[in-house]
């Protein structure tokens, strides 16, 4: 591109923004124009401003750049939603109405019937639906799905593609970060596995239905799966794990799933967009992986990784699956969008 797109970034500061603000800082296509955070926190610097968590330093061209208010202004451009699912509705809304294209990575708008819900890899076709959005001046609303969906999806694809779905079951283990910053007390995570996580299940169980749908005359047909999760926090830092089983629709073997993983093809390959994994699906043979701290990060944290292949004596096969929760389930997951948006012309 002759020319990097600006960005805005709605909940700058929070563990979410400040993994877009990280990403963002050498990225060949995009650059941050514009820092947006709650009211307490505008006309303060960056560095002001945020509790920075992440182990590489606040960028030196973002430090001393100051904090506007989440309110839109004309013609709005590319506008990542970091924001909290308690507000992050309407004011997605006034900026789309403004002309802004909203890559969000909360809840809200998700289920909307025209509003696409994307991992680009499994239907980035679906990005077609935002022709039907009416906000003025070219707006629209994106969303990824939530960071567990987005893993659990990459692993069943190439499963869907091959055999077809009946039923799934999942137990999730998920990091703590999933919960924001400051998130789940340390004294009540600390030697601790909590099983609840709130409307979590019910995303689990409902998303990918969405995400494996047809698109068929402007109209999503959404795919009958039934799907029964268990989710759960646990004291880890960074990095979702899961562990899967499944049914399928065609009778099957170890090795066809293995294959079907390894011999999948990601059908936005030639597109080469930067933050791309440079494989979607890794697996290991070894019994013991994957494992959160080995795994989380390879590739960039934009990989799923599987292993643990076995038959399951109630539904067909089980496995187990890890992807990092805040780069490919957060920020790297809605900038991999953009960047997909940025190749089909449609920012």
């Amino acid at each position: 591109m002759s020319q990097k797109t600006p960005v805005t970034i709605l909940g700058a500061t929070g563990s979410v923004g400040q993994r877009f603000v990280s990403l963002l800082e050498n990225h060949p296509w995009f650059e941050i124009a514009k820092l947006c955070a709650s009211d307490k926190s505008e006309g303060k610097t960056y560095a002001q401003a945020t509790n920075w968590i992440l182990s590489t330093p606040i960028p030196a061209s973002i430090r001393d750049r100051k904090i506007s208010s989440c309110t839109p202004s004309v013609k709005e451009g590319l506008t990542f939603s970091a924001l909290s699912s308690n507000v992050a509705g309407p004011i997605e809304t006034s900026y789309a109405a403004q002309g802004a294209k909203v890559i969000s990575c909360s809840k809200n708008h998700r289920m909307d019937e025209s509003v696409p819900m994307v991992i680009p890899e499994v239907n980035g076709d679906h990005i077609e639906l935002i022709h039907q959005q009416k906000f003025p001046h070219g707006g629209y609303i994106v969303t990824k799905p939530n960071c567990s969906v987005i893993a659990l999806c990459m692993a069943l694809k190439p499963l869907l593609d091959s055999f077809g779905l009946e039923a799934v079951s999942v137990v999730t283990m998920q990091a703590a970060s999933g919960a924001g910053f400051p998130g789940v007390p340390s004294l009540a995570l600390f030697d601790n596995v909590i099983p609840y996580i709130e409307d979590e299940e019910e995303k689990m169980e409902s998303e990918p239905n969405k995400i494996f749908a047809k698109l068929q005359n402007s109209k999503l047909q959404f795919l009958p799966l039934s799907i029964s999760s268990s989710c759960n926090r646990i004291p880890v830092t960074e990095g979702h794990m899961e562990v899967v089983s499944v049914k399928l629709k065609k009778k099957s073997t170890l090795e066809a799933l293995k294959d079907a993983w390894l011999s999948w093809k990601n059908p936005l390959e030639s597109f080469e967009l930067p933050s791309s994994p440079t494989k979607m699906i890794y697996y290991f043979d070894e019994p013991q992986f994957p494992q959160t701290r080995l795994h989380r990060d390879f590739d960039k944290g934009m990989a799923v990784h599987i292993g643990r292949l076995r038959k399951c004596p109630i539904l067909d096969f089980k496995f187990t699956l890890l992807s990092h929760n805040t780069l490919r389930g957060a920020a790297g997951g809605a900038l991999l969008t953009a960047e997909l948006l940025a190749k089909k012309n449609l920012l």
